[in-house]
């Protein structure tokens, strides 16, 4: 369903004049970081842009037409040059006293959205006053009102765009519990920031591994986990892959805009190649050779163990080649490149589906 950011005009995207009416050239000046902002949400998100605006009397001897278009339509070419484009344009000339249901924050002009495939409860209003707030509980969405305090009646307020990009950007976060008989695990992945949660797996080179990942991916990953190490490493090492590639899946979402595609990298004496495509479907190819049974307390087996399990939980394919003498290099530099490739893979290249398939 289709998500919408129905944004004000005046004191919101343009700054407003003390007396209220932008009737020329010399009165457009943007809010501060609106164009940039607002330009990552056009490219970033699948928001679809309202601009909705109270203009009183416009049309009328005290705000004629053509004092209006001009600066308005130059307000749009700006914006549209920078990529932002109005999927709507809805503008209530009425005077306050007309009571108008045309007049925010009366849901009259927006009666399309009320009654159409809209997902409202995820969509947002953002403007400056009350009646903006008002709209927002009128039609159903979120409500951000910027440059103010007076209003605590609203989901958020802040003073700035850059805010206002932070609180509708979607959070790629995610969290999976995963408990059997052999394992009980918790994992958290943030593709877009850190976390404060620690590495705790019970097997200290596999947390050193997955702080590569953390690391070298650019994501925050928190790892739990109680396993039965009395038997061995290999039921925690297999579930953690399982689950860390389903948080990965998960904080993905829709996929839209993503890279898809991820690398390679020397370390010391040791090489490593990673190929990954988040295309949703799971295929694990490895050629690396390990002379040692064991690195710290892990078994070298579990390694090629540890990336068929995760991209099958991600549903990914991936493909491993490494070569090298030094053995816990090799297996760093594994880590280490596929969280480079995840790194590609996950990062926001703008809002289309990278697929033509229409779904990954």
């Amino acid at each position: 369903m289709t998500k919408l950011l129905i944004i004000d005009r005046d004191g919101t995207l343009i700054k407003e004049p003390a007396d209220y009416q932008i009737d020329s050239f010399e009165k457009l000046e943007f809010m501060p970081g609106a164009i940039s902002w607002l330009g990552k949400i056009a490219r970033e998100t699948d928001y679809q842009l309202v601009l909705a605006s109270n203009q009183d009397g416009l049309g009328t001897n005290s705000f004629p037409e053509e004092t209006f278009w001009g600066p308005h339509n130059l307000m749009l070419q700006t914006l549209k040059g920078e990529g932002i484009v109005f999927y709507d344009i809805l503008i209530d000339r009425s005077f306050e006293e007309e009571n108008s249901p045309n007049r925010k924050p009366r849901t009259g002009m927006f009666s399309k959205y009320l009654n159409g495939d809209y997902n409202l409860a995820e969509s947002f209003v953002i403007g400056d006053r009350l009646t903006d707030v008002q709209l927002a509980k009128n039609l159903g969405t979120k409500s951000i009102l910027i440059d103010s305090e007076l209003y605590p009646e609203a989901d958020f307020t802040t003073t700035s765009w850059e805010n206002i990009y932070k609180i509708v950007k979607p959070q790629r976060v995610a969290t999976v519990n995963r408990k059997t008989n052999e394992t009980d695990i918790t994992i958290t992945v943030d593709l877009d920031g850190k976390l404060d949660g620690k590495l705790d797996t019970g097997v200290g080179f596999l947390d050193h591994m997955l702080e590569q990942i953390d690391r070298h991916a650019g994501i925050g990953i928190s790892a739990k986990c109680i396993g039965d190490l009395h038997v061995d490493e290999h039921h925690t090492v297999e579930d953690i892959a399982l689950a860390l590639g389903e948080a990965i899946k998960q904080a993905l979402g829709s996929k839209a805009g993503i890279g898809r595609y991820g690398f390679a990298l020397p370390m010391d004496d040791c090489q490593a190649k990673v190929l990954l495509d988040l295309g949703g479907r799971p295929f694990f190819k490895w050629k690396a050779k390990f002379r040692r049974e064991k690195i710290g307390d892990m078994a070298t087996e579990l390694l090629s163990h540890f990336f068929q399990s995760l991209s099958y939980g991600l549903g990914a394919n991936l493909h491993i080649k490494a070569k090298g003498l030094n053995e816990h290099h090799k297996a760093e530099a594994i880590f280490k490149a596929f969280a480079r490739a995840l790194r590609q893979a996950v990062r926001i290249e703008g809002s289309e589906l990278p697929s033509t398939k229409g779904k990954l």
